[in-house]
C-alpha cells in the first residue's frame, strides 16, 4: 500500500500532469486505484476499449502488437493515458513480464476531479496542444528530411 506521498511522486512524474496544480494532483492520487498483476498477466489487449490510464508502481510490462515486442516498461512509466480523454480501442497490448503493481486512473475519476478543481481544463487543454504542436513539428522536420534529395543521385544527374 502507497502513502499519500508516494502516490503524489508516481502521479506528478507521468508527463501529461508534471505541470498542472499541485491540489489536482493530490486529489488524482487520492481517487486512484492500486492493482496487482502476476507474471505473464495481460492488463488489456489491442482493440480493447479504453478509459484507464495506468502508472506502473513496480515491475516490467511488454508493449506488444500480437507477437510482435514494441517496448518494455519499467516503473515510473504511464501506458493508456490517450484513452483517458478519447476512449478510442488500445493500439497495442500490455502484458507484465514480472509480477506488477500498478496505480489507475479512469477516465470518470479524472473528470470528477476536473470538475472539482476550478480552471484545469484549461490547463490541460493548453498541456494537450502542447504535446501535438510539438508532434507536428517533429513529423514536420522528419518529411523535411525525407524531401531532401539524394546526393548521390542529384551528383549522377550532373
Amino acid at each position: 500500500m502507497l502513502t499519500s506521498v508516494e502516490r503524489l511522486l508516481f502521479v506528478r512524474a507521468v508527463p501529461i500532469f508534471k505541470e498542472l496544480r499541485d491540489d489536482f494532483l493530490v486529489r488524482l492520487a487520492s481517487v486512484m486505484d492500486e492493482l496487482s498483476f502476476p507474471s505473464k498477466h495481460t492488463i488489456f489487449t489491442e482493440g480493447q476499449e479504453g478509459r484507464s490510464l495506468y502508472i506502473l508502481v513496480s515491475g516490467t510490462v511488454r508493449v506488444h502488437i500480437g507477437d510482435r515486442d514494441l517496448a518494455q516498461l519499467k516503473a515510473g512509466a504511464c501506458f493508456g493515458e490517450m484513452s483517458l480523454f478519447d476512449a478510442e480501442p488500445r493500439s497495442a497490448s500490455i502484458t507484465t513480464i514480472e509480477q506488477c503493481e500498478c496505480l489507475m486512473l479512469t477516465q470518470m475519476q479524472l473528470y470528477d476531479a476536473i470538475d472539482e478543481t476550478p480552471g484545469i481544463a484549461v490547463n490541460i487543454i493548453r498541456l494537450l496542444s502542447r504535446r501535438i504542436r510539438e508532434l507536428n513539428q517533429k513529423l514536420n522536420a522528419k518529411e523535411a528530411v525525407l524531401l531532401l534529395p539524394d546526393t548521390a543521385k542529384v551528383a549522377e544527374m550532373r
